[in-house]
């Protein structure tokens, strides 16, 4: 990735991710975006031709706040982490499939992916921007558009807790087989990103890997603002 965003090649590029990510089912990539460019992304918000849909959430039952989707072509930021994030999270993604017994494998590249996508006929460009108020929410789901889901999703905090908003916490809950959810707060600052599942991931018990689901959500803002940028790498229906 080159610098128009701020990375750290040893998060990204590192057994770290992945070490992270079969742990906790979860990583963190702090400061992925500087400051500069997560207000950049921000005032997007505003620019309606930007985007290829809205949505308010309450209409819909998702809670309170609303996001809407980029349409293509994707502001160039946008489009470079995409491209960027994918190889690595393709690696994982892979080596998951093959402990799960999944045949299919997922190409190094994003374009490659994107047509397998396009092919199945999800051609709507998924990454998107929230935007929540006091008193908003995002209830815990799951980022399914179609049949072909990419099992690895990226969110960056685009505002500073504390300072532009209070609460708001990004959470993941976890669900493994005849147990209770498992719930965490994962903490962001400014310009940083968390890699998640969109659905599920492989978990090693004293029998063998097993399936745990995953749903992800955001606590109920308290007060001020706060923004999010989410990319989603498969596209939909």
């Amino acid at each position: 990735m080159n610098s128009t965003a701020q990375t750290h090649d040893d998060l990204l590029y590192g057994p770290d991710l992945a070490s992270q990510l079969d742990t906790h089912g979860m990583a963190l990539l702090p400061g992925l975006l500087s400051p500069a460019y997560c207000d950049q992304i921000t005032r997007m918000y505003e620019e309606a031709g930007k985007f290829r849909s809205r949505v308010v959430m309450h209409r819909h039952g998702f809670g309170r706040g609303e996001y809407q989707y980029f349409n293509y072509p994707l502001p160039h930021l946008v489009q470079q982490l995409r491209t960027s994030l994918y190889p690595e999270l393709a690696e994982v993604a892979n080596r998951w499939n093959q402990v799960l017994g999944v045949d299919s494998r997922f190409p190094a590249d994003h374009a490659d992916y994107l047509e397998r996508c396009h092919a199945a006929g999800q051609r709507r460009p998924t990454p998107l921007l929230l935007q929540y108020a006091e008193g908003d929410y995002n209830c815990l789901h799951q980022d399914l558009y179609g049949e072909l889901v990419f099992p690895l999703q990226v969110a960056v905090l685009l505002s500073e807790p504390g300072a532009d908003f209070t609460g708001g916490e990004f959470v993941l809950t976890e669900q493994r087989p005849r147990m209770q959810s498992r719930a965490e707060v994962v903490p962001l600052r400014k310009g940083d990103a968390v890699v998640f599942p969109v659905n599920e991931r492989p978990v090693q018990g004293t029998r063998g890997v097993y399936r745990v689901k995953m749903r992800h959500g955001v606590s109920r803002l308290r007060s001020g603002h706060r923004h999010t940028l989410g990319i989603i790498f498969h596209d939909a229906t």
